[in-house]
This record gives C-alpha cells, structure tokens and sequence, in this order.
C-alpha cells in the first residue's frame, strides 16, 4: 500500500485538482522587503508632504519653522486668497489655460493615436512597417529638441502666440500610435472583426464600437501619459506664447519664481505649486478604475 503524502494542499473546487500551498518567505526577507517599500514611498512622498505642509505656512514660517511641520499657524485659506487674487487674478487664467491645452490636447492625441495604432495593426499595406519604424524613431527624440523647428513652423503659419501654437503639437504622440498599435494586435482579434464587415458593418463603425472598447486601458494609459506630459510641459509653451493671458501654469509659476528675489512671496508660490499637482491627483483617481476594470476584463473564464 503506498503511502500518501502529508504536504498541505488547498483544493479549487469540487472535482478540481489540489493546488499546494501559498509559500511565504522567511521573516526576514519579509521584513527587508518591507523596509524597501517603505523607503521608496517615504521618497515619492516626502516632497508632497513638505509643500502640502508649507501651503500652510506664511513666509515667515517657511524658514523659520521645520520644514516638515507645519508653522505657528495654518494659514491655508489666506494662502489660497492670495493665489488666486494676485497679479489680478491671472493665476485662474493660467489654470483654465493649462486645463485646456491638457483635456482638449491628450484627447484629440488619445484618438489619434488609438486609429493609428489600429490600422497599423489591422490593415495591411505596404510599408507599414517602414512607417512604424519611423514612428519608433520619433519617440527616441527629445522634445526640446522640437521647440525650435515647431516655433519656426507656428511663426510662418501665422499662429505663434495663440492656443493653436501648444494644442497643435500637443495633439501628436508617437508613445501613444507605438502603445496603441502593439494593444490592438493583441486584443483585438480579425475574427471579431471580420464577423463585423460579414454583418454589413462599415471600418469606422467597427473602430468605434469595436476597436475602442477593446482597447480601452491602453486607450487610458495613452490619455493619462499625454495629460502629465502636456501638463508639465514647459520649454514649448516658453517658445511660442508671449502673452501671459495665454500661459499655462508651468510658465505662470516660473515668472512668479523668478520675481521672488525683488518680490519675497515665497507663501503664493509654493501654495500655487500645490494647487498644480491637484488636477493630476483628481485624473489619476479618476481614470484608474476604467484602467483596472479593462485590464481585468476577460483575465477569469466561467
């Protein structure tokens, strides 16, 4: 009679094969690996929490209080006060504009870019690898290095210093057709689409009803890269806007910082800094469950 072993098994289900236990590692490495962790957020969230404390504070109390702690008192309602009613309140300009070149700018980039990922992945035709290396190409260069010949473009158009001179190129992102392309080839399957056209259905319908629910986390990935991007951008918008009624916030910022020497309003730069960081928080929160959900969708078979 052989005998049966003793291991700890977990069953799956009735009729399903024992599947062994979940090993753990040693203490140790628990614990030194837990301290990795730890050490790595303490560094992504000492800064956040240094100028969410000093948003707080007057410009007195940020150099002459710890700057880990908050001041003698919070004064966070008279910092944001001052924010937003300085220069004439140019600062909920600065804030509407970088709203506008990011919302409206990594849309129309998000759409672009999921069409032309998905005809480079489901139309053949020739050269389309010859157009997809280049499309490679384009994402290994800087974009500084783009500023110039895009300024001397926008100023023969005629369309520097205006919203069209940070939207136009915001709204091209060779990452987003590169991600997108490689997407579409793996999650959206040709018999899906070929059951489609039997059905009388045109290309764009497809795209549409087909081709951009399947892809709908790169699709997401793509909007939230280009956001922050178009967002933190800051060398394109230098270049092309000499109206500070059409600066972003980035640029509002820098002139603000750059005054601080004959105009010591250290308190109003630091608690504009931290309202700049709020509409990335409120995307990132925002989007996360669609990019979670589409990730998910299909992983389980009943």
């Amino acid at each position: 009679m052989s005998k049966q072993s003793t291991a700890p098994h977990r069953r799956s289900g009735p009729g399903r094969p024992a599947l062994p236990a979940r090993r753990r590692g040693s203490p140790a490495a628990q614990l030194s690996t837990t301290v990795l962790l730890l050490a790595v957020a303490g560094y992504f969230l000492m800064p956040i929490w240094w100028l969410l404390v000093s948003s707080t504070k007057s410009s007195g109390d940020l150099f002459g209080t710890n700057g880990f702690w908050f001041g003698s008192s919070i004064r966070i309602g008279d910092n944001l006060s001052k924010v937003f009613h300085h220069s004439d309140g140019a600062f909920t300009g600065w804030l509407l504009n970088s709203l506008l070149y990011c919302g409206a700018g990594a849309l129309v980039a998000t759409l672009t870019a999921g069409m032309a990922g998905y005809a480079l992945a489901k139309y053949p035709f020739k050269g389309r690898e010859g157009v997809f290396a280049l499309i490679l190409g384009a994402v290994l260069i800087p974009p500084p290095l783009l500023a110039l010949p895009l300024y001397l473009l926008a100023s023969a158009t005629g369309i520097a210093n205006t919203y069209w001179a940070v939207l136009i190129p915001s709204a091209v992102t060779p990452f987003g057709v590169y991600l997108a392309r490689v997407y579409a080839a793996a999650s959206v399957p040709d018999e899906l689409t070929d059951a489609a056209r039997v059905d009388g259905a045109g290309e764009l319908r497809i795209f549409f009803t087909i081709g951009l629910r399947l892809m709908s986390p790169a699709l997401v990935t793509i909007y939230l890269f280009q956001f922050v991007g178009i967002w933190n951008n800051f060398f394109l918008p230098l270049m092309m806007l000499a109206d500070d009624k059409l600066w972003p916030l980035t640029l509002g910022l820098y002139y603000w910082n750059s005054q601080l020497r004959s105009q010591p309003w250290y308190d109003i730069v630091v608690t504009g800094s931290l309202i700049s960081v709020v509409p990335l928080v409120i995307a990132f929160l925002t989007l996360q469950r669609f990019w979670r959900s589409g990730l998910s969708a299909g992983s389980l078979k009943t």
